[in-house]
């Protein structure tokens, strides 16, 4: 399109004629300003370019980001990254050669972004969030993702969505939530990663995460308050009984002393609520990740010890016991992924008991057609949404309204592979989620999202609210 076909098209010398009158009536000291000011109004924003890159996550492997350009500006956004992939979720595409990032780089994701998403999507209006990511799924013809990249179309899809807020000169937030069709915005409840294990760590704990969730306060950053002097307290707890050494950190920031039992782990961590004083203001929720460990139909619980018995394997049946002695002995209130993600009679079975939240992760990883299946079937009571499993913002703002709809709770959720990209902070107020897990309370990775969320709730001032016991209701 010509300079003048652009000028006729979107009728600029009309609306600059109008600028100027507008800028006379107003008396304006700094018309140039004014006028500035008001054609951007005028004018719709639409994409003109997008430019992607290879950058690294947290663990120093690569990811892709994308810089997104309206008349607005620039929005970046940067795809995170999970370890292991599952079988349902949306495919990272990566380039396989071994003499290179061990096969981790994203350059062909990279180019798909600057060479066929781009060419699809430049000229399209970013608030318009359902077309953009129709665009890109139509473009990649696969079911997951896997010819464009899943991880090349969610940087894509974030970039437009923060371009999109721009435009409409609101928070990125609200925007979401209007894109959903929400009205009210509430600050999660965040689970605190105090002790990792599994395969986020290097010690001999099967599971993969212990967390605290502080229900009991009243704002979002008294939440903050009370998840930092609990971990700094662990911190203590865990250097008395095993020194400094077993201070070290797992992928999301979580403690990993080289202890193997559930309860050596629960008992550090009630110890340091103990000594913050918040007791009956913090609860305790286990990621325990348990396709990580089971065979067959066997789980192991010594799986990651060197010097392993082959004594300490339990059936489906008494690892359900176990959770219940676990919930009665400590103040356990979410569970998540406690069986193999294909293991769903167990699922079922304890689900149905009633003890606590049962969270689907593996069970589900964010699709849709496996979350309809737990819908039906009552399989877990809360999805764990991980936004590159699915792909794009409009597929995730429709999968929690599927759990919602369903009265089950929502956990907007980290990866182990994360940037300092906070979207999903936002992402959780906009969606009134109720819960966030984004690591623990330190590591600047995962402090980009609580930090965005302390922002956000300042922002909202008395219209804030922070869900607290409602976490499961919002």
């Amino acid at each position: 399109m010509s300079v003048q076909e652009y000028l006729d098209k979107h009728m600029l010398s009309r609306k600059i004629e109008d600028a100027v009158n507008a800028a006379v009536r107003a008396k304006t000291p700094d018309p140039v300003l004014f006028i500035s000011n008001h054609m951007r109004k005028a004018v719709p924003s639409v994409i003109t370019k997008v430019r992607a890159r290879q950058i690294l996550d947290c663990r120093g492997i690569p990811t892709v980001e994308v810089d997104l350009y309206t008349n607005k500006g620039m929005f970046r956004a940067s795809a995170p990254s999970g370890a292991p992939s599952g079988l349902y979720e949306a495919i990272e595409l990566r380039d396989g050669d071994k003499g290179t990032y061990l096969g981790n780089g994203v350059t062909r994701a990279v180019r798909n972004v600057n060479e066929k998403i781009s060419e699809a999507i430049v000229g399209m209006d970013p608030t318009l969030q359902n077309q953009i990511d129709q665009a890109m799924i139509d473009l990649d013809k696969t079911e997951k993702k896997g010819e464009l990249g899943g991880n090349a179309i969610l940087a894509v899809s974030m970039a437009a969505c923060k371009a999109g807020a721009a435009e409409k000169e609101v928070p990125l937030y609200k925007h979401i939530a209007d894109l959903s069709g929400r009205t009210n915005h509430a600050l999660p409840v965040p689970a605190f990663t105090l002790i990792s294990g599994g395969k986020h760590a290097g010690n001999n704990l099967a599971i993969r995460d212990i967390m605290i969730l502080p229900i009991g306060a009243k704002r979002f950053e008294e939440a903050m308050q009370m998840g930092s002097e609990t971990y700094h307290h662990l911190k203590a707890v865990i250097t008395e009984k095993y020194g400094a050494q077993g201070c070290n950190v797992g992928d999301d920031g979580g403690f990993a002393p080289n202890i193997s039992s559930f309860r050596e782990g629960l008992d550090l961590v009630k110890e340091a609520i103990n000594r913050t004083g918040y007791n009956d203001k913090l609860k305790i929720a286990i990621d325990v990740a348990a396709t990580d460990f089971c065979i067959g139909t066997k789980y192991d619980l010594d799986y990651k010890s060197p010097n392993r018995s082959g004594q300490n394997f339990k059936s489906g049946e008494e690892m359900v016991e176990m959770y219940k002695e676990l919930c009665k002995d400590y103040p356990i209130v979410s569970i998540e992924d406690p069986f193999d993600m294909e293991d769903w009679e167990q699922s079922k079975l304890f689900s149905g008991l009633g003890i606590c939240q049962v969270v689907g992760d593996g069970l589900l990883m964010s699709n849709s057609k496996r979350i309809e299946r737990a819908i039906h079937e009552h399989a877990c009571n809360a999805l764990l949404l991980k936004v590159n499993q699915i792909g794009t913002v409009t597929e995730a703002i429709e999968v929690v309204k599927m759990a919602k709809d369903a009265q089950w709770g929502v956990v907007i959720s980290q990866r182990s592979g994360e940037t300092d990209d906070c979207f999903i902070a936002d992402l959780a107020v906009g969606l009134a989620t109720g819960q966030i897990k984004a690591g623990a309370p330190s590591r600047g990775e995962r402090l980009a999202k609580y930090n965005q969320l302390i922002r956000i709730e300042e922002e909202l001032g008395d219209q804030s609210s922070y869900v607290g016991d409602d976490w499961r209701q919002s």
